[in-house]
């Protein structure tokens, strides 16, 4: 006769209990019939009956006593269940040990974002995350270049944009708001002609040109003598009394030595997003991590996109 499907063997041949024996036996003690055994596997009552004949056949001893009333495990029969009972057991525990790791995401996420970003926005609610999510380990690239997803240089990106690439999926956070800002100190705001003052503008690395073309266009490009490749470096700038600047709002309404001199500016206005490659869509860890944060930064929709500049003075 063929041996099982789930006969358990071990060096030098097979042993005599098979793995479904267990179940089986388990049954029929436990129902203290065929058809109750027959009814709980979900098979028909001869199928019982005869499993239990080749287990008892190939064991060489009776496990059951047989009576009109039913079947009641002989001290062989009543080991092997208790044996079957805490199989069952330890199948139970390492199917809630399982799940329980499906529901909560575990492994590495590689983000990348900008210094302002992280500065300003995503660094404590980072810290919300794991705290939320202790199995998961983010390692955040913190770099003004924009990673290749693509290429997995990094898992998934958190970066302003108004155009984020074609083959990339994701999930558009909020919109960031652009003002003017200068130190309280060097602005006179009953006389205040931004021509006249010193700018601080984006420098060449600075892959900005929607505020290099308004600068132009608002003719304050004439004033700009001083330029730093980075938003954080031209917010250290004004704060040190160099000039004023088109800075996000978010990043500079947190400095209480600055004011802000103009509305936010719609043109300058641009998204945020979430952003991975199309191949990690439905990992447990970064979904997870896109829909904290989505509902994370939109709590902040309007600190984000900035408020007008009457308001703040008042």
């Amino acid at each position: 006769m063929a041996q099982s499907k789930t006969q358990i063997k071990r060096q030098g041949g097979p042993y005599q209990i098979h793995w479904d024996d267990f179940e089986t036996v388990l049954a029929i003690a436990e129902s203290g019939s065929l058809s109750g055994a027959a009814r709980r596997m979900q098979v028909n009552h001869a199928t019982v009956f005869r499993r239990l004949g080749e287990i008892e056949k190939r064991l060489g001893v009776m496990l059951f006593e047989r009576s009109r009333s039913g079947y009641f495990p002989t001290p062989s029969g009543e080991e092997l269940a208790e044996t079957a009972r805490q199989m069952e057991g330890f199948v139970l525990q390492a199917e809630r040990r399982i799940v329980g790791r499906d529901l909560q995401p575990t492994g590495a996420v590689w983000v990348t974002t900008t210094d302002s970003m992280m500065a300003g926005l995503l660094a404590p609610l980072f810290g919300e995350f794991r705290r939320h999510y202790p199995g998961v380990t983010l390692d955040i690239a913190v770099s003004n270049q924009l990673f290749n997803l693509t290429k997995r240089e990094a898992d998934v990106a958190i970066r302003p944009s108004n155009a984020p690439p074609e083959h990339l999926i994701g999930r558009k956070l909020a919109d960031i708001g652009m003002a003017v800002y200068g130190h309280k100190s060097q602005i006179d705001i009953n006389a205040l002609d931004l021509h006249q003052l010193p700018w601080v503008g984006p420098g060449s690395r600075l892959f900005d040109e929607p505020m290099r073309q308004w600068m132009a266009e608002q003719g304050y490009d004439e004033q700009c003598a001083f330029r730093v490749d980075t938003l954080i470096g031209m917010l250290s700038s004004v704060k040190a009394g160099v000039g004023v600047s088109v800075l996000p709002c978010y990043l500079a309404d947190g400095e209480p030595e600055l004011i802000q001199l103009s509305d936010p500016i719609p043109q300058l206005s641009y998204g945020l997003w979430f952003l991975m490659h199309p191949d990690l869509r439905g990992v447990s860890r970064i979904q997870s991590l896109m829909d904290f944060m989505t509902g994370a930064v939109r709590e902040q929709t309007a600190r984000l996109a900035g408020y007008p500049a009457l308001k703040k003075q008042h």
